[in-house]
């Protein structure tokens, strides 16, 4: 197979791979199958004869060593479901060849706009040919350019037998983009030391630091009566939460906080005079900070509910994920050999803090140390979302490099 990146990712993205937070099952969403199914024929064609796919959608495949010393196996991953915040079915990819500067008007939407001065990374894309949607879709390179950069730089190493490199291990996953990415990943079977995730955006950018992340759900139970006769008897549940939300922190939301501030951000609410359930997503970048943000929620929720003698609520709080640096600083080398990857594809290493989370996050602290590496892709979740061809043959040169790094610093 000769396929470039540009045409694998062409091919990817016109497949319906959107997961569902609604639904219990793993996949969320049986059409993330269609997508693992092509990828591993396409695996089989290239050569790596153990491709398969698991009952739970995941795609699992090796290339074998070609050299006798014990290199440490490295696992590259990424997603193969796109975000349900935006519609991922009958995808157009537009393709601005070229691109000579200045704002992108999508064909399918002229109201959809992809301006300059809200990607200011356009600035670097001069001359490149630009990937896009028609404006009423996403287009899923989150994380299909991914996908197609790691099966690249598989089939350009089965193509070039001559460069030396250890065993590599390649996953496709499903549901990163609800959460359970790695819930169903058997690391034995995927025998890997360490790991690389294909899942982030400005070419250069190292993510080897992210969010700590937990859930809160507060059910209230309030007094229900009729409002004809509800004076100085009735306890709405429905305004408890609101006066709750109310009572946030304005200096603590994601829209006013950036960096390593963290936050206290409401997802859903919903609930009738008798009870109501609030739903929120903390975040920080360590574990401390994450604890303060609880009990600061918690104590509003009390403090509300002195003014409802005869209601009451309950308070769950559920781990997500964690901050893989904690991971990732005892084994240096996992992100120092990816530094001197990108140096050598002509890149100036930058190491970022992802303001959220990758796969890579939970399968650190499952035992895969997994910083991640940028694909490419900008403007996420999004009908504006787009994608460079020039960076993405970076984002496959930097594994092809990352390969030889970790089989030449290898000593017998």
């Amino acid at each position: 197979m000769t396929d470039t990146v540009l045409d694998r990712l062409l091919r990817y993205v016109v497949i319906d791979t959107q997961s569902d937070p609604t639904s219990s099952a793993q996949p969320s969403t049986e059409k993330q199958k269609t997508l693992g199914r092509l990828l591993v024929d396409e695996l089989l064609a290239i050569g790596l004869g153990d491709a398969h796919l698991d009952e739970h959608g995941n795609v699992y495949a090796t290339l074998p060593a070609n050299v006798e010393k014990p290199v440490p196996v490295i696992c590259f991953c990424s997603h193969m479901d796109t975000a349900p915040d935006f519609t991922g079915t009958n995808v157009k990819p537009q393709i601005v060849r070229n691109y000579a500067g200045g704002d992108i008007r999508l064909t399918g939407d002229p109201n959809q706009v992809i301006r300059l001065a809200n990607n200011p990374e356009l600035n670097d894309q001069i001359g490149h040919d630009i990937v896009t949607t028609d404006g009423t879709t996403l287009l899923g390179a989150d994380d299909k350019a991914g996908i197609a950069e790691i099966m690249t730089a598989v089939q350009a190493l089965v193509a070039n037998p001559g460069i030396p490199h250890g065993t590599v291990k390649v996953l496709f996953t499903t549901d990163e983009e609800i959460g359970r990415g790695a819930d169903k990943v058997d690391l034995k079977k995927l025998g890997a030391d360490f790991g690389y995730t294909l899942d982030g955006s400005t070419v250069g950018e190292i993510e080897d630091e992210t969010f700590s992340a937990d859930g809160v759900d507060i059910a209230i139970s309030g007094v229900a009566i009729h409002p004809g006769t509800a004076k100085g008897k009735m306890e709405n549940a429905i305004k408890i939460a609101a006066e709750i939300v109310a009572r946030l922190p304005k200096e603590q939301a994601p829209e006013t906080t950036e960096g390593r501030q963290g936050f206290i951000h409401p997802t859903d609410i919903a609930g009738s005079m008798e009870g109501a359930k609030l739903s929120f997503i903390i975040r920080d970048f360590d574990d401390k900070g994450l604890a303060e943000k609880e009990a600061l929620l918690e104590q509003i929720t009390r403090d509300v509910m002195t003014s409802f003698p005869g209601s009451s609520y309950t308070f769950t709080v559920k781990e997500q994920y964690r901050n893989m640096k904690v991971v990732l600083d005892q084994h240096p080398q996992v992100v120092d050999y990816l530094i001197e990857a990108v140096k050598r594809v002509g890149l100036d290493p930058v190491r970022h803090s992802i303001r959220g989370g990758t796969d890579g996050s939970r399968l650190s602290f499952m035992g895969l140390p997994c910083p991640n590496i940028y694909t490419g892709g900008h403007a996420y979740h999004s009908p504006l979302e787009w994608v460079s061809r020039q960076d993405m043959e970076k984002s496959v040169e930097t594994i092809v490099e990352l390969v030889k790094v970790w089989e030449e610093r290898t000593t017998a």
